[in-house]
């Protein structure tokens, strides 16, 4: 089976990373998420957790296309935390993103059609160490997110606020993979 890039994406704090690492439990290779790397490793050298957006951005991007290639020699599905169109649409929510940079990376990093958006989910909402967003903030970048993916193409999927084990099985159903 060839490789198949997913995306698990949608606002902090709405179990995006609790269902990846279930399906990791299940066997799929999964990719963590490139901005929450980068806020430990900006606090642990006790700097600000997030730089400049257009920085920020930049960062998010470059991780997401090293992990995107290193990711190339797998086969079967592979599970993304966010992933290169998020950080596209960090770009382009600051001005430093044209159309046709848009185009040029959307074909040079494709993944499935299917993106699966987690909604915002009080009853799981918590702040961590690198989740520092309010649940209204949460929302916010969830409803962004949903336009942003559909703007480029993609196929959202909402995840239903059900156990993990049922997210796990609803999602593999979608894909047309074995649970």
């Amino acid at each position: 089976m060839p490789t198949q890039r997913i995306v698990s994406a949608g606002g902090p704090g709405s179990g995006k990373t609790t269902l990846l690492r279930a399906l990791e439990l299940g066997g799929h290779t999964i990719v963590a998420d490139s901005a929450r790397s980068i806020i430990q490793a900006r606090k642990d050298r006790l700097l600000g957790p997030r730089p400049a957006p257009l920085e920020f951005a930049h960062a998010i991007l470059s991780r997401d296309i090293r992990q995107y290639g290193e990711r190339a020699s797998r086969s079967g599905l592979v599970f993304f935390e966010r992933g290169i169109v998020d950080a596209l649409g960090m770009l382009r929510d600051v001005g430093a993103l044209s159309e046709h940079e848009l185009d040029t990376f959307l074909s040079t990093y494709p993944y499935h059609r299917h993106v699966f958006l987690s909604p915002p989910w009080q009853a799981i909402y918590a702040k961590d160490a690198e989740r520092d967003q309010t649940f209204a903030e949460a929302e916010r970048v969830y409803g962004r997110a949903s336009a942003w993916y559909r703007h480029c193409g993609y196929e959202v999927i909402e995840v239903p606020k059900v156990s993990v084990a049922q997210r796990c099985t609803y999602v593999l159903q979608v894909l047309g993979a074995p649970a």
